[in-house]
């Protein structure tokens, strides 16, 4: 009893339960919406029909089926947000070496680092947007500021986690401060990095998809906006939610299996 007690309380049956949940009130909601007589109809359809979209020979355009449309798209707005991601991160986490080693660097960077993150991404992007003049560009750079907040707070959080003692010690051995870093410091800022990269990559997603949908070019967003103005599939819309959804879990749980091989913690419980 104890063990089948254990088991439908593990963590994976309480995400099923969740998943099983959320299922059942989209299938009520979407039920009532069916017999409702609005226009356009079927707003939001049946879960069984998204499935049965994917596998449809039907046009949603002049050449390309819904699913053709949504992965050839998908494949712009995912490498937009992975080259962003990737310069945020860097970024963020050279900004936060910098502020660790030289207070004044902490005390000019961080206020326009809260800044940063307070703007909405809608209003970000028209700036950056009329400064790079490049709407590819843009779209890299915002999904590279969202990056690099996170990143660059979570390091530094790291980086302060370490006890004075600690470096105390190292100081008595007349370890030189790039040893400090290497041997001690960084080693105990990985948690962190990683934190902040689990928070950034769903992040550079979003902001690339939110972005398309302000901008022509191609990409996620500019179907999704195409979609609800109901110039081509409606099951467009309901693709790119799901792939949206989906990409931005795995993202998620990526950053969660480079932990685990790379973080020094990780290594020393194994």
């Amino acid at each position: 009893m104890n063990k089948a007690k254990k088991l439908l309380l593990s963590k994976k049956m309480i995400i099923l339960y969740w998943v099983l949940g959320l299922i059942a009130v989209w299938e009520v909601i979407a039920s009532i919406v069916a017999v409702t007589k609005r226009s356009p109809e079927n707003v939001l359809p049946h879960i069984y029909q998204v499935i049965a979209s994917v596998f449809s020979n039907t046009m949603a355009g002049p050449t390309k089926t819904i699913t053709q449309i949504v992965i050839s798209n998908a494949g712009m707005t995912l490498w937009r947000a992975a080259v962003g991601f990737l310069i945020g991160m860097a970024v963020g986490y050279i900004l936060a070496l910098l502020m660790s080693l030289f207070k004044t660097v902490e005390k000019v960077a961080f206020p326009y680092l809260m800044i940063i993150q307070m703007i909405p991404i809608l209003g970000i992007a028209p700036i950056i947007l009329a400064i790079t003049k490049d709407i590819d560009a843009s779209r890299i750079i915002i999904a590279a500021i969202l990056t690099f907040y996170p990143v660059s707070t979570n390091v530094l959080a790291g980086f302060k986690s370490v006890q004075q003692e600690k470096l105390d010690l190292m100081f008595s051995l007349a370890a030189k401060r790039k040893d400090v870093y290497m041997k001690l410091m960084v080693p105990a800022s990985m948690p962190y990095f990683f934190t902040g990269l689990k928070i950034a990559a769903p992040m550079a997603i979003t902001a690339s998809i939110l972005v398309d949908t302000l901008q022509g070019g191609g990409g996620l967003g500019c179907m999704l906006s195409q979609s609800l103005k109901h110039a081509m599939s409606i099951y467009v819309f309901w693709q790119i939610a799901f792939l949206s959804a989906i990409v931005g879990i795995l993202s998620f749980c990526l950053m969660g299996v480079i932990e685990k091989i790379l973080s020094p913690q990780r290594k020393a419980k194994l």
